[in-house]
Parts: C-alpha cells; sequence; structure tokens
C-alpha cells in the first residue's frame, strides 16, 4: 500500500510538490490535468523524468474533471478520447499505473416529473460510445501495466452503473473509492464498490463533516479506519486528498499516529 499527495495549488511548481511530498515520506503525486502546468502539451517526459528521480516518488494521474467521451458532439467527444490516448502514451512512457477518472453525468432536461439525462434518454447510443471508448483504451495501453479507474463523485445514477459494469469486463478499467464523495451522497455509492472491491486499486482519502469534504483527517465525522484496511486488502494506491499544504501535513500526521497504534486493520465494509 503507498499513500501519496494531490497536486497542490500552493506548491505552484511541480519541483515544489515532490519536494514536499520527499519531505513528508509520502511515495507519489497525482497529477492533475485540469491544471494548466500539467496539460498533456505542457508535461515534458524527460523533466517529469529529472523530478521524479532527484526526488524519490512516483506519479498518478487524475484526467480532466470536464473529460466527456461520451458527448453527444463529435468534435468534443474526439478531442476528449484523443486526451486520453496521449494520457494512456505519457503513462508508458513513464512508467505512471493509474489514471483516475470521473464518468460524467452529461446534461439534463428538467421535466413535470423531473430531470432526464440525456445518456439515459438516448442509452443506446450512450452505450455504444461507451463500448468505443473502452475498446480505444485497450487498444491504447496494450501489454502496459496501468489502469483507468472510475471516481464515485455525487452517487452514480443506473445508466452509469450500467456503464461502469461495461468497462469493469475490461482489465484496463478499475475502480477508485472515494470516501469523502461517498459520504458526501449518503453512501450511496458504496454497495456498486463493494460488490466490486476486487477492483478497486486506487482510493482518495480525506475526512468529511455534514457537507464539507477533503478535510485533514480525523477532523470530521468519517471513520476512517475501515477504509485503511480496505487500502490494506486492496493494496491500493491512497491519494491523502486534502487541498491545502497544512491538511496534508495533519492528515499525514494522523495517519502516521494510526500506523504507530497499529489500527485500521478490522475489515473495511459499508458508508461510514
Amino acid at each position: 500500500m503507498e499513500f501519496g499527495m494531490p497536486t497542490l495549488l500552493e506548491t505552484g511548481t511541480l519541483a515544489a510538490c515532490a519536494a514536499l511530498c520527499r519531505e513528508l515520506s509520502l511515495d507519489f503525486i497525482e497529477l492533475n490535468m485540469n491544471l494548466p502546468p500539467y496539460q498533456l502539451q505542457e508535461m515534458e517526459v524527460s523533466k517529469l523524468q529529472e523530478i521524479r528521480e532527484r526526488y524519490a516518488v512516483s506519479y498518478t494521474l487524475h484526467l480532466d474533471e470536464n473529460l466527456n467521451v461520451c458527448d453527444f458532439n463529435p468534435y468534443i467527444a474526439q478531442g476528449y478520447l484523443r486526451t486520453v490516448a496521449e494520457a494512456l502514451a505519457l503513462a508508458r512512457r513513464l512508467g505512471i499505473p493509474i489514471l483516475n477518472m470521473h464518468l460524467a453525468r452529461g446534461v439534463y432536461f428538467t421535466l413535470p416529473q423531473g430531470r432526464t439525462y440525456l445518456f439515459a434518454a438516448y442509452g443506446r447510443r450512450y452505450r455504444e460510445s461507451i463500448a468505443g471508448f473502452c475498446s480505444m483504451c485497450e487498444d491504447a495501453a496494450a501489454g502496459a501495466d496501468v489502469r483507468i479507474c472510475i471516481e464515485n463523485c455525487e452517487g452514480m445514477l443506473p445508466f452509469q452503473r450500467e456503464a461502469l459494469d461495461m468497462l469493469l469486463a475490461s482489465p484496463v478499467f478499475g475502480l477508485t473509492f472515494d470516501v469523502g464523495h461517498n459520504h458526501g451522497c449518503g453512501g450511496l455509492d458504496a454497495p456498486y464498490w463493494m460488490r466490486n472491491a476486487d477492483r478497486i486499486c486506487h482510493m482518495h482519502l480525506h475526512d468529511a463533516l455534514g457537507g464539507a469534504c477533503h478535510l485533514p483527517l480525523g477532523t470530521g465525522e468519517l471513520d476512517l479506519d475501515p477504509y485503511l484496511a480496505l487500502a490494506r486488502e486492496r493494496n491500493c494506491r491512497v491519494v491523502l486528498e486534502t487541498k491545502t499544504i497544512e491538511g496534508l501535513r495533519r492528515s499525514v500526521q494522523w495517519l502516521r499516529k494510526r500506523q504507530e497504534l497499529g489500527l485500521g486493520k478490522e475489515t473495511a465494509h459499508g458508508d461510514s
């Protein structure tokens, strides 16, 4: 089990981020492609390699949260598909084992009976796009030790769970369990993730309190020990997903104390 950190705005540069990662004795940095410095055209392989070797860190990659490979506009969808294909090529060159990805809900219409998501209304077209995306990823990742892990966000809808079933039929795909997001949606995603626990490769670990998440570990209302036990059982890479340097430091301190006490070893299940 490895522990890592997200890309923090306060660090400014990858080198500063890597220095903090090493200072805190963490294993990896999750490079965040929502940020300008981590766009594909900005990330030079030689520079990433040099920083990795200088600070003895490794990387995972968080794909753009706007990513929507099933967009009905083919020009937009092709741009996102190209982004994933090139991200997989980058992962090959750098030995990046995990690409983290959100599964877009897409647009909805508000009708008298409530929201109707267009991906559900045009289900056949949506499923065809998912199948094409899966096939493209299999080709791009062939022979590489890399997984695209789908992260739970705000409660997966039925058409998203159907898409997940299709993707998880391929060995290229896995799951990221974000424990704070699961708490925020009332535990809606935990049953699916636990039924497919053998596919959980990655975890975003942070505390939550009411509607607030991404809090430092130990400062919210979550029982985090079962999630640590799940991560250990699945040999996950775990991102301590706070948004500030101070929050990350507090999370590392909390985690080290739990490890010293030998806690977090019970079997994980369900929501906290």
